[in-house]
């Protein structure tokens, strides 16, 4: 009971996208009519600004990491990943945004804080150089969850039940990145002009 409790919570908690209620609170319609239709920091930078980008992720990840801190004090560490499968889901498939959500990076970054620091380190310096050389955010973030995934393998034991909860979060998370992925191979399959 307790178990299914804590993951309902956890994809209550990713259900709540501050990026749609910081644009209700502003009167600016909604982050996800316009550039890539994703409620995501990135997307909030691109209509508000830097300033608000940041606001926007620090809330989805101290969300996320305080999530993890009640998950790690209360379950086995083997069913810790499957609260950030939670999470991520309630990101994505928000019940109380007519379950159109964003893409769950910022969230499985701030679960990832807590449940494995040091690669959540190496996710975010991952990120910045690969932004940094391929100007991608989708691309950092696919290589930064990557590594966020491998992290809680570890973190786990690579216990296989941890392991099946490490596997379907990142999946989810590239699933929802197919959009960014297919247009991209578009572009780099049409020829120079």
């Amino acid at each position: 009971m307790r178990i299914s409790a804590l993951f309902a919570l956890a994809y209550l908690a990713g259900s709540v996208n501050f990026s749609i209620l910081l644009f209700r609170v502003l009167k600016k319609g909604d982050p996800r009519d316009a550039f890539s239709n994703n409620p995501g920091a990135t997307n909030v930078y691109r209509q508000l600004g830097i300033v608000w980008a940041v606001v926007v992720l620090v809330l989805d990840m101290g969300r996320a990491v305080a999530v993890a801190l009640i998950c790690l004090k209360l379950l086995q560490m083997q069913l810790v990943p499957f609260a950030g499968l939670a999470l991520i889901a309630g990101n994505r498939f928000p019940c109380f945004h007519g379950f159109r959500g964003g893409k769950g990076v910022a969230n499985y970054l701030g679960f990832s804080l807590a449940v494995t620091p040091l690669w959540a380190a190496v996710g975010m310096l991952a990120w910045l150089t690969v932004f940094g050389i391929f100007r991608l955010p989708f691309l950092g973030s696919l290589i930064m969850v990557a590594l966020l995934g491998a992290g809680t393998l570890a973190a786990g034991n690579f216990h296989p039940v941890a392991a099946a909860g490490v596997l379907a979060t990142v999946a989810l998370i590239y699933w929802a990145h197919q959009p960014n992925i297919v247009q991209q191979i578009q572009k780099w399959k049409k020829p120079d002009t």
